[in-house]
């Protein structure tokens, strides 16, 4: 990431704010700085050489009084507006890293990319706010106060100027050497991050299959290593700042000492006076100080840069083309699948392979075939969640023809209803999980066909009970009832299940054989993907899914 990237300012708007009045607020410091240390010399001066009294100096001293003031005001209303620029600019970069990165992982374009989002949306994103709160402002800082102060000092004192200019390339030489080798230890650090949280999210995902098994502790030890290798990575960091931060502050230190011994010598020999020497000597410093600074703040925001970075690189992975196009009505409009395959991502695998069907609207249709086959994928392809690799999937409607992935998303999604293997609720109460605007009559004759109204009676608050996150507080099998009353009291004229009895008993199953009817009944369209003789028999026709899976390089013939 360069010292202000561009992609930063197009990406977070508040970052534009925060840069142009850090911008204003820099100039404003530069004159403050100047005038400060034109104060303290003039209000000095004339006290050592006994040129003035107290009384005589009141005005300046009042004045420079007024402008530390001041100074102290711009720096507090730079740090809050600091903070403010970085929380929300964080918040802007994670928003768009997780819906980026959720569109690649269901565009089937990137198979880690859950992976990344989270860590670049949580701990990565995160350490941003030290380059916001500290670096960026020093960084503006020297595009103003250093070349101020030079100038100033160039009018005072030519001999010290060219002192400063001479040893003023020397910290920035340095702090490109040192954050040359600051940047691997950052990167690192990154990388190891992302690999624990992928280890984490892994595990947490098949927790309950190795409990199952008893083996829910063996990964602890890799989860350790990771986690050791984090903290390598992160004490490398903190130790190349801290003697980079070091190595700059000798630098500069020893760069004011030389300004003040020539200035001493020549103040000794009468070829200065003491006032323009002591505005010299307290102009020096401030020279010095803004590079200073962004060395050391850069150094220790490497850790936000470097994220920063990956995710610039997430956001600019091309997402699938979204058509503009209104989806027609589904209530009779015909959905072809046309040699339909889709590449499993990582894997030689095409699932579903060579997919031919046709979606025609009031029936029942099902599709089978062995686990792996691609069915759940087929699903997706025909709500428009991944693309095809091959064929392609046509909405057919008054004698027109129109590719799916012509089609607005949003009025696609708006005909159809989907009820997942798993589904997700929102935090809520079931009422609010099934409609809240559904009328009462319809709610409990759904409820009553689904079994949902056994759950209702028995919960503490009945239809008000509350449900959390992803449906805390229901079994899976609950959930299903839920998302499948949902399907039945909603008005969109295509269904689609997905394994609705995959976590139901075989008493349970007649409920949604019941179900399957009454949307039969009404009309509507109903995708099946199941596996059990009793859900397929309901089906009006029953679609067989295939996959292919290429031979390894050199077996079959293959060269």
């Amino acid at each position: 990431m360069k010292p202000l990237d561009p992609r930063l300012l197009r990406r977070a708007r508040h970052a534009r704010r925060y840069v142009l009045l850090t911008a204003g607020l820099g100039a404003v410091t530069a004159a403050l700085v100047v005038v400060q240390a034109l104060l303290l010399a003039h209000a000095l001066a004339p006290l050592v050489t006994r040129e003035a009294d107290v009384a005589d100096v009141v005005p300046a001293v009042a004045g420079l009084t007024a402008v530390v003031v001041a100074r102290t005001l711009v720096v507090a209303l730079q740090e809050r507006w600091a903070h403010r620029a970085a929380t929300r600019a964080v918040a802007e970069l994670r928003e768009q890293v997780v819906r980026h990165g959720v569109a690649l992982v269901a565009s089937r374009q990137d198979a880690d990319g859950t992976g990344a989002a989270v860590t670049l949306a949580t701990r990565g994103l995160e350490a941003l706010e030290p380059y916001f709160v500290r670096y960026l402002p020093q960084l503006l800082l020297a595009a103003t106060v250093t070349p101020a102060a030079l100038a100033v000092v160039l009018g005072l004192d030519w001999v010290a100027a060219v002192t400063i200019a001479v040893t003023l390339p020397l910290v920035p030489l340095f702090m490109w050497l040192v954050g040359v080798m600051t940047q691997g230890h950052a990167e690192r650090r990154l990388a190891a991050m992302t690999r624990l949280g992928h280890q984490v999210l892994d595990l947490l995902a098949g927790l309950p299959t190795l409990r199952a098994l008893g083996r829910e502790r063996g990964p602890a030890d890799r989860v350790r290593a990771l986690g050791d290798a984090h903290r390598r990575a992160t004490m490398g960091t903190l130790r190349v700042a801290f003697l980079s931060g070091m190595v700059l502050e000798l630098l500069t230190t020893l760069s004011v000492a030389l300004v003040a011994v020539g200035v001493g010598f020549r103040l000794v020999y009468g070829q200065l006076d003491l006032t323009t020497a002591l505005a010299v000597l307290v102009l020096a410093p401030e020279v010095y100080l803004p590079l200073r600074q962004v060395g050391a703040h850069f150094h220790a925001s490497t850790d936000g840069v470097a994220a920063a970075t990956s995710a610039f690189e997430l956001l600019e992975r091309p997402l699938p083309r979204r058509g503009t196009a209104a989806a027609p009505d589904l209530r009779r409009a015909v959905v072809r699948f046309e040699r339909v395959g889709v590449a499993a991502p990582g894997r030689a695998t095409t699932a579903p392979h060579d997919l031919d069907l046709v979606v025609v609207p009031g029936e029942v249709l099902a599709l089978a075939g062995p686990n792996g086959a691609g069915k759940s994928t087929a699903v997706a392809v025909l709500l428009g969640l991944v693309p095809p690799t091959a064929g392609r999937v046509l909405v057919e409607d008054d004698g027109r023809s129109v590719p799916l992935e012509d089609l607005e998303p949003a009025t696609w999604w708006r005909q159809v209803a989907w009820t997942p293997q798993r589904p997700v609720l929102e935090p809520g109460t079931l009422r609010d999980a099934v409609g809240a605007a559904v009328s009462p009559e319809r709610l409990e004759a759904a409820a009553r066909l689904t079994g949902l109204d056994a759950v209702v009676a028995a919960a503490p608050g009945g239809w008000s009970t509350r449900v959390g996150q992803g449906g805390a507080g229901l079994s899976l099998g609950q959930r299903q009832r839920v998302a499948l009353t949902r399907a039945l009291v909603g008005d969109q004229p295509l269904v689609v299940l997905d394994e609705p009895t995959a976590h139901l008993d075989a008493v349970s199953e007649e409920t949604v054989l019941d179900a399957v009817a009454r949307l039969r009944s009404e009309g509507r369209t109903v995708v099946l993907v199941a596996h059990r003789p009793a859900l397929l028999a309901a089906a009006d026709r029953v679609v067989h899914v295939h996959a292919r899976v290429e031979p390894p390089l050199g077996v079959g013939g293959a060269a």
